[in-house]
């Protein structure tokens, strides 16, 4: 039980798991629910991407808070850290449970679209700067959702693929090397 609270609190491993859970959900689900259209179907896969990524870690950090509360390790402010955790699971969940029908109604819910996204990376990178690389794919949803030339679609598809394979990368060397973030950066 030791070894499994561990690993709940080990910040090395919730990156890792939430990017192959975002591939898993978004590879078993994209032939199941097709769109009207290729730009819809990449829409609504970057933007499913992103969601489950943010929900799984702003759910392992909630859960992580909460173990520490329980054990009675918790050494800053809970309210805070409930507060930071929330910000990010409730409109990343929002996200990846709605994406399916915002992207079919688009006109309709553009502006959701829109906001979940704007809300996500602003969220990110006011928590600190070291949160950049996760803020970055909210940042290319939106410019996906405004492009009007095929060519930079598809330019930004393969930015964000590029960006999430090197983060899903860093993730596993990271996942791999089971130092906390501090140790990970040489800070400690």
């Amino acid at each position: 039980m030791e070894t499994f609270i561990e690993q709940i609190l080990n910040e090395s491993r919730w990156l890792f798991v939430a990017m192959l859970t975002s591939v898993l959900v978004v590879g078993g689900l994209r032939n199941r629910f097709r769109r009207e259209s290729r730009r819809m179907d990449i829409l609504w896969g970057m933007n499913l991407f992103f969601g489950i990524m943010i929900g799984v870690m702003s759910f392992g950090h909630l859960l992580a808070v909460t173990l520490k509360v329980a054990l009675g390790t918790l050494e800053t402010n809970l309210f805070f850290l409930y507060g930071m955790g929330l910000a990010l699971a409730i409109p990343s969940w929002w996200l990846a449970l709605g994406v399916g029908k915002y992207v079919q109604d688009e006109s309709r819910y553009r502006g959701r679209l829109i906001a979940l996204n704007a809300w996500l990376g602003l969220s990110l990178i006011a928590l600190g700067l070291h949160n950049l690389p996760l803020a970055i794919p909210a940042g290319l949803n939106l410019a996906y959702q405004f492009h009007r030339r095929r060519k930079v679609g598809w330019t930004i598809l393969l930015v964000a693929i590029a960006g999430n394979l090197a983060l899903f990368i860093g993730s596993l060397v990271f996942f791999l090397s089971g130092q906390s973030f501090e140790q990970f950066q040489g800070m400690e």
